[in-house]
């Protein structure tokens, strides 16, 4: 076998670096993910798909991919991280409005630096919290940004700041000044980069003795206590991790949206569509958060254009989630295939299939009703 190419427990694996291999159908779906990745910009063109609101929805499963660090392995819920992709966002806006900042690798950076800061600040007070009290105080903690921001003349309160340092123009991409067409599909590649780079980086840190100390923090805290895990502190550095992909992903949606106003970035709400994408997409996946950001922010962005009441529609979505697919659309794809595999190696087990399918669903309604139930009567 190649560098390249391992067995590993019968079958062929790829391996992307060390410590890193990939089923055939792990490989397969990767290559075709970051291909049809490539080529949005070219499928737009011809089909309904809208490359902005797809843009749009990378970024913000950024943000859900750095939440979903808190949420799978330490299992703490923030309610409280569009504070971080509203900072990363304002940062640039300000930086480009205030003081003419031209560079957009150098606003971006600012904005990694600003929102770190700012976790890092949030970090030291939250870590030691656990469960509601924890949720609870990010949420605060958001909220008092928002308030700040909002009634703030240097902000210009609810109309927010332009991301074009000369008031007509984008920023500059590599020492570049393009076009709106050039600026965009430059910037979509650029983040495109920054999304792999952020996948294998995530994959790297929770595969380390960081990422297990976590998954340690996140089953039994007292017991971590006890092995020698520095509890507080591991949660710390955590929390401003997830942060620092907050950062970024702000960022960059204030330089693709050259535009920040306050409640599309820092309002309480979009804290919670950021926890639905990482639950939309798979808690326990890594591209999960990725693909729920993508698919929420279509929900959201053009729904609107069929349905009146199209906030409700996420939420039916949400339920839909949680009852039929507890792990998510990614996390579901392998009992999908394992599923199919089972069909084409024994077709007798066909019925069988089904009957789980039917149970499956039976269940889900079942709790479903009793859902409705408790919330329109409050009785079980």
């Amino acid at each position: 076998m190649s560098r390249f190419l391992v067995e590993r427990d019968g079958r062929t694996h790829l391996r992307l670096m060390e410590g890193m291999e990939l089923s055939r159908n792990e490989a397969l779906l990767a290559v075709v993910g970051i291909g049809f990745l490539l080529a949005v910009p070219d499928i737009a063109r011809v089909t309904p798909l809208s490359f902005a609101v797809f843009h749009q929805g990378i970024l913000f499963g950024i943000a859900a991919l750095g939440l979903n660090l808190l949420l799978r392995h330490t299992e703490l819920v923030s309610f409280g991280h569009a504070a971080f992709f509203g900072a990363g966002a304002y940062t640039a806006a300000v930086l480009a409005s205030h003081y003419d900042v031209s560079s957009g690798l150098v606003l971006l950076a600012a904005s990694i630096a600003v929102a770190t800061l700012l976790a890092l600040l949030v970090g030291y007070f939250v870590a030691g919290y656990l469960d509601i009290y924890f949720a609870l105080l990010t949420l605060a903690f958001n909220q008092v940004l928002f308030a700040f921001v909002i009634q703030s003349q240097f902000f210009n309160y609810s109309d927010g700041l332009r991301v074009r340092p000369d008031g007509l123009n984008p920023p500059a991409l590599f020492g570049l000044d393009l076009g709106t067409t050039a600026y965009e599909i430059v910037l979509y590649y650029f983040t495109i980069l920054l999304l792999v780079v952020m996948l294998l980086g995530t994959w790297k840190l929770v595969n380390s003795p960081f990422g297990r100390a976590l998954d340690a923090i996140g089953q039994d805290r007292t017991r971590a206590r006890f092995v020698g895990i520095p509890v507080e502190k591991y949660v710390w550095i955590a929390f401003t991790l997830s942060g620092i992909y907050g950062g970024l992903a702000g960022g960059l949606f204030g330089m693709v949206q050259l535009h920040v106003r306050p409640e599309p970035v820092l309002y309480a709400f979009v804290s919670g569509e950021i926890l639905f994408m990482a639950i939309l997409g798979g808690v326990n996946t890594l591209a999960g958060p990725i693909v729920g950001g993508i698919v929420l922010v279509y929900l959201l962005n053009i729904a609107r254009f069929y349905v009146e009441y199209y906030h409700a529609l996420t939420g039916i979505v949400l339920l839909a989630v949680v009852f039929f697919l507890p792990q998510g659309i990614l996390g579901s794809l392998p009992m999908i295939g394992s599923g199919l595999e089972r069909r084409r190696d024994d077709p007798g087990l066909f019925l069988e299939d089904v009957k789980l399918v039917l149970g499956s669903l039976r269940k889900g309604v079942t709790r479903a009703i009793t859902t409705v139930r408790i919330i329109i009567f409050g009785v079980n």
